[in-house]
């Protein structure tokens, strides 16, 4: 069964929409608050909910390009979280922890008062070995084939 291309923006739109909340559900109703990169992955989740509103009224294969963009940055903040979480890398200074070797102990309760809330560096809940992070870049991949395939369909 071939999908028309305003069926695959709705699809991309309420995957993106689904997605967002969700987060928010986590946030609100589990009571997990976000932490920096969290919030970041959600931005690129509600302009693509936009762009599935235009790209539905306005013909043309701009309106799924940038849906797909608009996914494939999620899925890239995901994946850099996940490098974080991981600690393949190091994240923002501002929501990760640094080494503590060599404070004294009023660097260190300095360093511990300015510290975020949420740390970026510990994924709070996770599925099959896999953080919330890890699971946004797998579904937000998911949707920009789904708006890569939306870029090909004329009607």
């Amino acid at each position: 069964m071939t999908l028309s291309r305003p069926n695959l923006i709705l699809l991309a739109g309420f995957g993106s929409g689904a997605l967002l909340l969700g987060a928010l559900g986590f946030q609100h109703i589990a009571e997990m608050p976000p932490c920096k990169l969290c919030l970041w992955q959600r931005y690129p989740h509600a302009l693509a909910i936009l762009l599935a509103m235009v790209g539905l009224m306005v013909p043309g294969r701009l309106w799924p390009a940038l849906g797909a963009l608009a996914a494939l940055t999620t899925a890239a903040i995901g994946l850099y979280h996940t490098g974080v979480e991981r600690k393949l890398w190091a994240g923002p200074s501002s929501c990760t922890s640094s080494d503590i070797s060599g404070l004294s102990p009023q660097d260190l309760l300095n360093q511990i008062m300015a510290a975020p809330i949420v740390r970026c560096d510990e994924a709070p809940w996770e599925l099959f070995s896999l953080s919330m992070a890890s699971w946004n870049a797998i579904a937000s991949l998911a949707l920009a084939l789904v708006w890569l395939a939306a870029t090909r369909r004329r009607v």
